[in-house]
């Protein structure tokens, strides 16, 4: 075995850095035999160097983490900062000295990961991000490696805890969105500010990951459509029982039947109780991966927090550190295909439309005309009134977003559809 040990940076020391730096000195004898060298932390880089951080010697920490990141014996920089900057320079400036980088920094991938793949590969270092997207369960990793040989046509998944935890206890319990949010923070699985994940805008970022490695393609987080779940009410949540379906937060990417554009996309849907997804419960994660040849995948497990995303760095590092070791590189950068990525406005697929109007003769013939005007058919229709209310539940067939938005707003035109209550697509069927 060599010798002399394999230097690791390690820039934030937060709740991921914290469990990175414990299990690399608590399983030390294990790291190095699985890599085949001694590993050992050379800095870890905070802001606030006076915290006591249990397990990590003083003597290490450092404010310095541009000094730290640029340091010519680190063989291996791994970020758990998060967002844009100082990451993407640090993470630039270590390829740039010779290291090759772990990062769980999804904001980045999303926004300027080609910007860090062509770093890592003018330099000749190794980018890993396993932990970026669903913390613990393996998925980078099959898509980029295992999946290799194979034509990814879908992905289709659960990847925030936060929104599951909400839309379980909404469903599970009665609850509305608000009280769900509140049980979810008291419960330390939302953030104080909770913006990023019940507005779509964690999800998206991975989707925008998923969708660039499963489609050979660059796809940038301005490029996913993104719906949070602030509107979904109790109602809804009720409507999709009645359907036989549960309402999930969904990142959706997939290949145009012609093979010839993609999309990506985050929104609430209602699935078939019947589908894998409608199971995952709490805050747990699960992506369902479709291919020409593997068929049907599915990966399940916690996708968030210090422990499990932890474990996904580790696995990354090791990766890493192993190349170092011996000369070689990783997977870097598939993005040939470079296919277009089609606006929402194109995807096909079914809805779910609430829509309050006048209990009078009359009704339900206009509102039909006006979805066979803009060539969206209906599938199912319900209707339940009293006292002069009235609702209509329509169900469609599958149908260019663009032809639904359209109908939507003529509907609102019409004088005797008092409001448009909830819109939500039906997927997974």
């Amino acid at each position: 075995m060599r010798t002399r040990p394999l230097k690791v940076a390690l820039l934030g020391c937060g709740v991921v850095g914290s469990e990175v730096a414990r299990i690399m000195t608590t399983h030390a004898d294990d790291l190095a035999a699985r890599i085949g060298a001694p590993v050992e932390l050379a800095g870890v880089a905070v802001r606030r160097p006076d915290r006591v951080r249990e397990g990590v010697d003083p003597a290490l920490v450092t404010t310095d983490a541009a000094a730290l990141a640029r340091r010519e014996d680190v063989d291996v920089v791994v970020e758990v900062i998060g967002g844009l900057e100082p990451a993407r320079r640090l993470i630039t400036s270590a390829f740039e000295h010779g290291a090759s980088v772990v990062t769980a920094n999804k904001a980045l991938l999303a926004e300027d990961g080609s910007t860090l793949h062509e770093a890592a590969e003018k330099h000749g270092g190794d980018l890993y991000y396993e932990a970026a997207v669903a913390a613990a369960i393996p998925l980078v990793r099959p898509l980029r490696e295992s999946l290799a040989g194979d034509k990814v046509n879908r992905v289709l998944g659960i990847v925030n805890g936060t929104t599951n935890f909400i839309l379980d206890r909404m469903d599970s319990t009665g609850a509305g969105y608000g009280e769900a949010l509140d049980e979810a923070t008291a419960l330390g699985y939302a953030e104080a500010d909770p913006t990023a994940d019940v507005e779509g805008f964690d999800a998206a970022a991975k989707a925008a990951i998923l969708a660039g490695i499963a489609f050979h393609t660059r796809v940038r987080l301005d490029d996913v459509y993104r719906e949070g779940l602030t509107d979904v009410s109790a109602a809804d949540i009720a409507s999709a029982k009645r359907m036989g379906c549960t309402v999930k937060l969904l990142a959706i990417c997939e290949r145009a039947a012609d093979g010839r554009s993609v999309t990506a996309r985050v929104h609430p849907a209602m699935i078939p109780l019947g589908h894998p997804l409608a199971g995952v419960r709490e805050a747990y994660n699960a992506v369902f991966v479709e291919s020409d040849a593997a068929g049907q995948l599915m990966f399940y497990g916690p996708g968030a927090g210090g422990a499990p995303t932890a474990s996904a760095v580790l696995g990354d590092l090791v990766a890493a550190c192993r190349n170092k070791l011996n000369g070689a590189r990783g997977p870097g950068e598939s993005a040939y295909a470079q296919l277009p990525v089609s606006p929402m406005g194109e995807v096909v697929t079914r809805y779910h439309i609430s829509l309050d109007v006048a209990d009078k003769p009359g009704v339900l013939a206009q509102v039909a005309t006006t979805f066979a005007e803009h060539g969206v058919s209906i599938d199912t229709v319900r209707q339940q009134g009293k006292d002069g209310d009235a609702w209509l539940v329509v169900v469609t067939h599958s149908a260019p977003d663009a032809a639904l938005s359209a109908t939507v707003e003529a509907l609102r035109d019409l004088e005797t559809v008092r409001g448009v209550a909830s819109i939500m697509r039906v997927e997974g069927e």
